[in-house]
C-alpha cells in the first residue's frame, strides 16, 4: 500500500473523532457485540479520562491523539500524550530524565503512547484490520517525526504487546523489558481445581487466608453492570483517595471519572466490595476484557487480615474461572502475588531518544536490563507455588 497517501494528524480531543472510527482500529474484535480485548484503549474509556479532567490541562498528560488517514478513512490511531513528568506510567524513566538534565539537556516534554495510569498490556498502535503494516509504520514514523520537528527529547510506547515490540525494534525503536505477575487459567473448573495444582503448603496457606478474610464479620459483594449504583462509587472514592494518597501523593483519577464510569463504563467493570454493619469498608475495582480480567484499584477504611488478598486476588481468580477468562493481570509490582498463583510474566515497551549519545547510553542500559529481567523471571518462576512434577523433584 502506498504510504505516501497516508495523512498523519494530531487531534487534541476525542470529541473531534467519531467513536466508531476509533474503535474500528482499537477493538475491531468487538464489532460482533462482544467485549474488546483491551477495554482501556476504547473510545469510551479514554474519553472518560479526558472528560473527567483526569488528563488534560494541569495533569501533565496533554492529549495528542495520533491518527492516520488514507483516502479519508481512519486506518490507524494511538493514544498519545505530551508529558511534563514521568508519573502514572509504571515504566520508570526518572533516572533517564535526571541524567539527561544533569548533562544540560531538556527531557520534558516527552511523547508517551500509553493508557494513562494503567499498567496493563495491550495494543498501543491501533490499526484497522487490513492495514496492519502500513498503519503501524505510519504511526511510528509520524510520532518520531513529530518529536523531531518539535525538539522533543523522546517517544515512549509503554505496555505494548510482544508483537508490537518486535515490529517497533525492526523500525529502529529501542525495546525495554519488565515484568508483572499474572494468573493463568489452565482450564480450571473451579477454585479447588486451581488449588490442586499447588504444593501442599501453598494450598493450605491460601485456604487459611481465604477463611481468615471471609471471617471479617461482614459480606462480600461482586457487582457489575446495572448492579453498580452511584452509592458504590461514593464509597469506592473514599477507598481510592486513601490508596492514592499513600502511593502517589494524590489520586490520579478525578471524582468525576467514577461518575462518568457509572454512565458509560459500568458494563466493563467489576466492583468487589466488602460490607460490615451496613457500611462499605473495602473494595477492589476490576476491568473486564475479552480474555483477561484486569485488577486496577483497591482501598479500605478498615484493616482486616487477608481481606486485601481475598478482594484483589482470590475473588479475581473466581471470576476468571466462572467467566472462562484466560488470565488475571493484577497490576504493577508485588512479589507477594507469587505465592498466590500469579507468575512472573514479561511486559514490553518501546523507546526513541533524539540525542544520539544519550540514545546509545540508554540502549546499553536496556540490554543489561533485559538480561536481568529474563534471569529474574526464571528464578521467580522456580519459586512459584505450583507442585513440581515427579521428574523435576528427582532432578
Amino acid at each position: 500500500m502506498d504510504q505516501a497517501q497516508i495523512e498523519i494528524q494530531v487531534i487534541r480531543s476525542l470529541t473531534q473523532l467519531d467513536a466508531r472510527q476509533w474503535d474500528a482500529c482499537a477493538c475491531p474484535e468487538a464489532a460482533d457485540g462482544g467485549r474488546p480485548q483491551d477495554p482501556f484503549t476504547t473510545h469510551r474509556f479514554l474519553s472518560a479520562l479526558e472528560q473527567s479532567g483526569s488528563v488534560g490541562p494541569g495533569t501533565g498528560w496533554q492529549p495528542q491523539y495520533l491518527t492516520a488517514y488514507q483516502d479519508g478513512t481512519l486506518i490507524a490511531c494511538a493514544p498519545m500524550y505530551a508529558k511534563s513528568h514521568s508519573q502514572g506510567e509504571y515504566i520508570f524513566d526518572h533516572n533517564w530524565a535526571h541524567a539527561f538534565e544533569r548533562a544540560g539537556g531538556q527531557y520534558y516534554p516527552k511523547l508517551q503512547i500509553a493508557v494513562p495510569f494503567t499498567p496493563a498490556t495491550g495494543r498501543r498502535l491501533l490499526v484497522r484490520p487490513g492495514f496492519e503494516q502500513a498503519g503501524m509504520s505510519a504511526l511510528v514514523q509520524g510520532a518520531v517525526q513529530l518529536a523531531a520537528n518539535n525538539d522533543i527529547s523522546s517517544l515512549h510506547v509503554t505496555f505494548c504487546t510482544a508483537q508490537e515490540a518486535r515490529a517497533g525494534a525492526q523500525m529502529g525503536l529501542m525495546t525495554r523489558a519488565s515484568q508483572q505477575f499474572h494468573w493463568m487459567n489452565d482450564g480450571y473448573g473451579d477454585f479447588d481445581a486451581f488449588l490442586a495444582t499447588l504444593s501442599s503448603r501453598k494450598r493450605k496457606n491460601i485456604r487459611k487466608e481465604r477463611q481468615q478474610a471471609q471471617g471479617f464479620g461482614g459480606t462480600i459483594h461482586v457487582l457489575t453492570g446495572d448492579a453498580i449504583e452511584p452509592a458504590h462509587w461514593d464509597a469506592f472514592w473514599v477507598f481510592y483517595q486513601d490508596t492514592g494518597a499513600r502511593k502517589w501523593g494524590s489520586p490520579y483519577l478525578s471524582r468525576q471519572f467514577f461518575d462518568i464510569a457509572q454512565q458509560t463504563l459500568r458494563d466493563d467493570l467489576v466492583l468487589v466490595m466488602a460490607q460490615r454493619d451496613g457500611r462499605w469498608i473495602a473494595g477492589a475495582l476490576n476491568v473486564i476484557g475479552r480474555t483477561t480480567l484486569f485488577g486496577r484499584y483497591w482501598g479500605c477504611i478498615e484493616h482486616h487480615p487477608c481481606l486485601h488478598f481475598e478482594l484483589c486476588y482470590y475473588q479475581a481468580i473466581d471470576m476468571a474461572i466462572a467467566q472462562g477468562l484466560q488470565r488475571v493481570e493484577a497490576g504493577a509490582q508485588g512479589e507477594h502475588k507469587l505465592a498466590r498463583g500469579y507468575l512472573p510474566t514479561p511486559t514490553h515497551s518501546l523507546h526513541w531518544i533524539a540525542d544520539p549519545g544519550f540514545a546509545d547510553a540508554v540502549g546499553n542500559y536496556l540490554q543489561a536490563e533485559r538480561d536481568a529481567v529474563t534471569e529474574e523471571i526464571e528464578i521467580l518462576t522456580d519459586y512459584g507455588p505450583f507442585r513440581k512434577t515427579r521428574v523435576e523433584e528427582q532432578e
